[in-house]
């Protein structure tokens, strides 16, 4: 996997006013982009075929069709990217809102899990979890749950290069200061890929999306590194895509830590300065201290 810097449209240019000490004085500020995008899923045989529209996000533009791909296979929608024909911007709409609206469309005899779910699917930048009717809702079953573990080990040194390496590669953070990311990495502390966004939901579920399209799922034997803290939707999406280590630089939730234990995810926090919290460490994990 290739490391991904946003395009230009994630960041607008913007004359302000900067104020420092008792004085005052014209600056040009880079600001991350924040925008809806509608993502509809299209399924059926050609001759009934339905389009349903599904979620209304708030994110940075970029990397659209990894969004939508991350956040219904995340969701238990779809399984697998054979099930997915093309994830391309809605070409029906008026102009002005064509980057806004993205149209999953899946194979003719793939009928997606609509109907299971009794969820709201209105999340914004800020709060995954919101509009589900319950908490119990999004225990979505990860299809990597039972997967074969082997023993592995990391090194002290190795976690501890995370949270800068991650940083160091987050080009839209360094110009705006308001963009939150996911990153992956080996256990040698290697980079493998990195999507961001202003939600940090959005970023899991573009790098989630990247590995169902390029064939790399289950990420077992991989670290998701989060720019901030580590809730409860965040450990469910990892859970899904078969991640079993988690480094967060912010705290976890409660409800995070509970459902680490239950997927045994090896879970980090406050992993920055060489110092970092474990919440939950695998059976399966070492950390050479």
């Amino acid at each position: 996997m290739k490391t991904n810097i946003l395009e230009n449209k994630s960041v607008v240019r913007l004359e302000i006013l900067k104020v420092k000490d008792n004085s005052s004085f014209p600056y040009t500020d880079d600001i991350a982009v924040e925008e809806p995008l509608e993502i509809r899923v299209s399924f059926g045989r050609e001759e009934q075929r339905e389009t349903k529209n599904i979620s209304v996000t708030m994110r940075t533009p970029g990397n659209d069709e990894e969004l939508a791909a991350g956040f219904l296979f995340t969701e238990g929608i779809i399984s697998a990217h054979q099930q997915v024909k093309k994830v391309a911007h809605s070409p029906k709409e008026c102009s002005g809102n064509l980057e806004n609206i993205i149209v999953a469309e899946l194979t003719d005899d793939f009928l997606p899990r609509l109907m299971k779910s009794d969820r709201n699917f209105y999340t914004t930048s800020s709060c995954g979890v919101c509009g589900k009717s319950s908490i119990e809702s999004i225990r979505t079953v990860s299809q990597f749950q039972h997967q074969e573990k082997h023993n592995r080990a990391i090194s002290l040194e190795t976690l501890y290069q995370l949270s800068e390496s991650l940083q160091s590669f987050q080009n839209n953070f360094s110009a705006t200061g308001g963009i939150h990311a996911s990153g992956i990495f080996d256990l040698k502390g290697n980079l493998l890929a990195l999507r961001e966004d202003v939600g940090r939901h959005n970023a899991l579920d573009k790098l989630i999306g990247h590995a169902l399209f390029t064939e790399q799922l289950p990420l077992k034997d991989k670290i998701l590194v989060l720019s901030g803290r580590a809730s409860f939707e965040l450990i469910q999406k990892a859970a899904m895509a078969g991640i079993s280590v988690v480094a967060a630089i912010g705290a976890p939730s409660s409800l995070a830590v509970d459902l680490a234990k239950e997927f045994d995810i090896t879970l980090l926090g406050f992993l920055r300065e060489n110092r970092f919290n474990i919440y939950n460490q695998s059976r399966f994990l070492e950390i050479i201290i």
